[in-house]
């Protein structure tokens, strides 16, 4: 008794067996890694983007609006350069800092509630405290 052989069983054993496919190693960018942006949504608000400053910096989240003429600036002013690799990742140029002092670190310890200006002037108003000078 002769067995029939299916044509594919004949294929799968005249080649040799091979290798899942082989995909050419990705392409390191040649961008240097510094300001970035990666473009994520947009709405009524503006543009959302996460943008990290620096390899070692955090990512920070935020909102692109365009300039308008005779309207406040809200931030910081930047431009975007697409990337070539990435199609909603942009190289990052500041052109204006933020308009906004930096926020104040915070100090260890408690807040202070009242300042020596503060102190004076209510002794001006109310008037110093009297100690009570009696015995018990």
């Amino acid at each position: 008794m002769a067995k029939k052989i299916s044509p594919s069983r004949d294929r799968r054993h005249e080649r040799a067996p091979t290798a899942l496919t082989k995909r050419p190693a990705p392409v390191a960018s040649t961008a240097p890694p510094g300001d970035v942006a990666l473009v994520f949504g947009k709405d009524e608000h503006g543009t959302h983007i996460l943008r990290r400053r620096s390899e070692d910096a955090p990512v920070e989240a935020g909102v692109l609006r365009p300039l308008q003429s005779g309207k406040p600036i809200e931030g910081e002013v930047i431009s975007l350069s697409p990337r070539g690799d990435t199609p909603l990742l942009f190289d990052v140029k500041s052109e204006l800092p933020s308009p906004y002092p930096a926020p104040r670190p915070t100090s260890d310890g408690p807040a202070q509630v009242a300042s020596d200006a503060y102190r004076k002037g209510w002794d001006a108003v109310w008037g110093r405290r009297r100690r009570d000078r009696s015995l018990n």
